[in-house]
């Protein structure tokens, strides 16, 4: 048995909206939000080509299938780090389980403010759980995120429990301007949770926002779980979790049935164990069951690792000790070839950095991981870009850096 699939533009968070209640319901098509509808021509998935007004995928070496298995009721769409686009398939009874998971760990339900695009896990969890608590969202106005417009709009909502999901990037707008503006700080004081999720938080952001009295949360799940189901550190609803091989895995009512098209990756990523799915994150990581709570510790990706001078080095310890000095908490690392070492650690950053940053960089990532992860430089670029979630685009950043080898400190155009 198979559905319809309908691609949709996620600018109209209404449309989604309705269309995401239709599909949940079982009386309309599955549906694809994308971030944009393309200039091109391009299949529409009902299969008429350049159908009017319906948005596609601009890459045609990716069509979108006409039809899904019945019980999917959302695609999602990611290319994740590695660039490579994936279609994630999800059904209503993962998306539903999710939205219920979220509602018994914050609480209730209460009502939610979007600030995530409805093309992003995300942002469709914000519609999702709206959908089942019977509210309507509060949404932020598109374009640049304004940490007081988001402040007044947290002000806007009525409902006794107050909630939004936002990323690291957008929490440090929020504690900028927080910290300077008392009316901010109380608007933002009043969300009951304010989860945080798409990538690591760093550890003196998450503390700054604690530290002036905001309910942040942080989330830890992918599109493939429907969204966050690790809530610091704990799963929520009936998750589970285990380390195989040094490796993450999830389990639960919310994993997505697979990738569109790709039974190979579906079958790499998904593995059955014991009449029990288990979804393979590529995190390594620890969990633990003291007095029955379990906790999860996330220490970085198995893939976001380099070999320096013969040693392997994780990449994310690297960026963290590096986003714990003050000047870097934004800062990302990525690898770069070395004729003497192999690979090494490159941190980019946007903002300015005086003389001896690197010195003191070096230093603090040699103590914290040790020598051979210490960066071999330090890059300003105008920005550093991101991905459609939110997440920095680590591999665009690693192949400009290619393209303009240095061994100084430098400063590129932005990307």
């Amino acid at each position: 048995m198979t559905r319809r699939l309908e691609v949709l533009g996620a600018a109209d968070v209404g449309g989604v909206s309705a269309r995401l209640r239709a599909a949940l319901n079982g009386v309309g098509p599955a549906i694809l939000p994308l971030e944009e509808p393309p200039v091109v021509r391009a299949r529409h998935a009902s299969g008429v080509a350049g159908a009017p007004g319906a948005p596609a995928l601009a890459a045609a070496e990716h069509p979108v299938p006409a039809e899904v298995a019945k019980n999917v009721a959302l695609v999602i769409e990611t290319s994740g780090s590695s660039g490579v686009p994936k279609r994630v398939a999800l059904s209503a009874n993962a998306l539903l389980a999710s939205a219920a998971a979220t509602e018994t760990a914050l609480g209730g339900s209460g009502q939610w403010l979007l600030a995530l695009p409805a093309h992003y896990i995300a942002g469709v969890q914000v519609l999702v759980r709206s959908i089942a608590a019977g509210t309507s969202p509060v949404l932020m106005p598109p374009g640049h995120f304004s940490a007081r417009t988001f402040a007044g709009l947290v002000d806007s909502i009525e409902a006794p429990l107050k909630f939004s999901s936002i990323v690291p990037a957008q929490l440090a707008r929020l504690v900028d301007a927080a910290e300077s503006d008392e009316g901010v700080r109380d608007s933002l004081r009043r969300l009951d949770a304010l989860l945080i999720g798409g990538q690591a938080v760093p550890a003196a952001l998450f503390t700054r926002a604690t530290d002036i009295g905001l309910n942040v949360m942080r989330t830890y799940g992918s599109s493939e779980t429907a969204g966050g189901c690790v809530y610091d550190g704990h799963p929520i609803g009936r998750a589970e979790a285990r380390v195989t091989g040094g490796e993450i895995e999830l389990s639960g009512p919310m994993l997505a049935e697979g990738y569109l098209d790709d039974p190979e990756l579906t079958e790499r990523k998904f593995a059955t164990d014991a009449g029990h799915r288990w979804y393979r994150t590529a995190d390594s990581g620890d969990v633990r069951t003291v007095d029955g709570v379990v906790t999860v510790t996330v220490t970085g990706r198995m893939d976001n690792v380099i070999i320096s001078g013969g040693i392997k080095v994780a990449l994310d310890r690297v960026e963290r000790a590096v986003q714990a000095l003050p000047g870097f908490q934004s800062s990302i690392v990525v690898p770069q070839p070395s004729a003497q070492w192999g690979q090494t650690s490159v941190v980019v950053t946007a903002e300015a950095f005086g003389d001896g940053a690197l010195e003191r960089l070096r230093s603090a990532v040699t103590e914290a991981v040790g020598r051979a992860a210490a960066p071999s430089r330090i890059v300003r670029i105008g920005r550093i870009p991101t991905l459609s979630s939110g997440k920095p685009d680590r591999l665009s950043v690693a192949r400009t850096l290619a393209a303009e080898p240095s061994g100084e400190p430098q400063q590129l155009p932005a990307g």
